[in-house]
């Protein structure tokens, strides 16, 4: 398409949106034909915005014959789904971030863009600015990947980080974050894992080149996670952070889940703080690589949606198969280890009554349960002569350490079961 310019259309001018038409002002080569919104009458903060290129139907975007690519940038399902899918129909290529749409419809938006000889690219849509999916489908292709932890939700690395720096409660920083815009008005998506897990789903699908079901995939949140664990976290040489992580096991097996996780003070990700996000990946014959940098913002982002459009704008008109690389070419589902089989090291804060035995009957429950113990310290006794105590396990299964949770909350001699947290291995 040599001279030609290649013609865009955007779905949503948020954020996002906002820093995608900046920074496409400045290639000559391109030229943004059609921008949907919600509300046409919004004042938006964008110099030289061409107010009739503005349409409140979407659909004027995917039925405009002119366009090229399709940037869907509003997020969610419906109408998202509808939208992409009309224009693939359309002949329309397509640049996304939307994480939840990817991770529950993900399968069925690539098989139809195959059938229609059509490319979906969403750099933006797991880590921001970071560079991820393209690198595992080209240069890191030649790779058996094996294993992904990573910190993929900026609001909550930022709570956790505060609460660590501050040795305050959730609660007072998560207002602390929604104050600063940090944290949505209604945080759900992202305090209980929801965001992470659906940047996971695909970020694992991709790596593993098998399919991973969004409902297969383990979800916590960090709303359980207090200022005395982080306290005592750091106390025993960790850091307290959301990860999500995937990993295959012998038998190839995949284990998929985001939870909070005590990681190593000599971890790369116990050192990401604040709303940095980073994604380690281990394989062969790479060994172990960490990835990091901002993983949300306007032109962090946008940086991520102008690559793909600039990808799929550089192959047009040169071949009758765009970037073959970047296609979804696996059909394999994978079989996923339920989280009650997996094997996993723990943290557990306990309140005990502070009489003779306990450290010993606490110790009982763990080998009825086939739980080893590493460590046991008793701290705090309080004047109604109760005692906090710490427990770190060996590794074993989570089935096992679920019934000793159970058999403590029935136990006469503990008052209350804090935390339980899984701890890095």
């Amino acid at each position: 398409m040599e001279n030609k310019k290649i013609k865009i259309g955007l779905i949503g001018l948020g954020t996002v949106g906002s820093g995608v038409y900046k920074t496409l002002g400045t290639f000559n080569n391109i030229e943004v034909v059609k921008i949907a919104v919600k509300n046409k009458n919004k004042k938006r903060d964008i110099p030289n915005l061409d107010e009739s290129l503005i349409t409140d139907d979407p659909y004027e975007v995917v039925n405009n014959p002119e366009i090229d690519i399709v940037c869907e940038l509003i997020g969610g399902m419906e109408p998202a789904y509808d939208l992409i899918t009309k224009a693939i129909e359309n002949g329309k290529h397509i640049v996304t971030a939307n994480k939840e749409l990817l991770a529950k419809r993900g399968v069925e938006i690539f098989n139809f863009a195959e059938k229609h000889n059509k490319v979906v690219l969403y750099e933006a849509a797991i880590a921001g600015g970071i560079p991820i999916i393209m690198p595992i489908k080209t240069i890191l292709a030649g790779n058996k990947i094996s294993k992904i932890e990573a910190i993929i939700n900026g609001t909550t690395n930022y709570i956790l980080t505060k609460m660590d720096v501050q040795g305050a409660s959730y609660d007072d920083v998560l207002k602390e974050a929604q104050e600063l815009g940090y944290a949505e008005t209604d945080p759900t998506g992202d305090v209980e894992g929801f965001d992470a897990a659906y940047k996971i789903t695909t970020l694992a699908t991709l790596a593993f080149k098998k399919r991973i079901k969004f409902e297969n995939v383990y979800r916590e949140g960090i709303t359980k996670v207090r200022a005395e664990d982080m306290k005592a976290a750091n106390d025993l040489g960790y850091k307290i952070k959301l990860i999500a992580s995937a990993k295959l096991d012998e038998n190839g097996r995949a284990d998929v889940r985001v939870h909070p996780m005590l990681v190593s003070k000599d971890s790369t990700l116990a050192h990401i703080d604040y709303v940095t996000n980073a994604v380690s990946l281990s394989g062969h014959p790479i060994g172990h690589i960490t990835l990091s940098g901002p993983g949300a913002g306007e032109f962090p982002t946008a940086s991520s949606v102008v690559g793909d459009i600039l990808a799929i704008a550089a192959e047009l008109g040169t071949t009758d198969y765009l970037l073959p690389m970047m296609r979804c070419n696996h059909e394999e589902l994978a079989d996923c280890i339920n989280i009650l089989d997996t094997q996993n090291k723990y943290y557990l804060s306990l309140n005990a009554k502070n009489n003779k035995g306990v450290i010993g009957n606490i110790g009982n429950i763990c080998a009825e349960c086939d739980i080893s113990v590493e460590s046991i310290v008793q701290k705090n006794v309080s004047e109604n002569n109760t005692a906090d105590i710490t427990v770190i396990t060996e590794i074993c299964k989570e089935r096992n350490m679920q019934n000793a949770v159970k058999a403590f909350e029935e136990s006469g001699f503990i008052n209350n079961v804090n935390s339980l947290i899984r701890v890095q291995v």
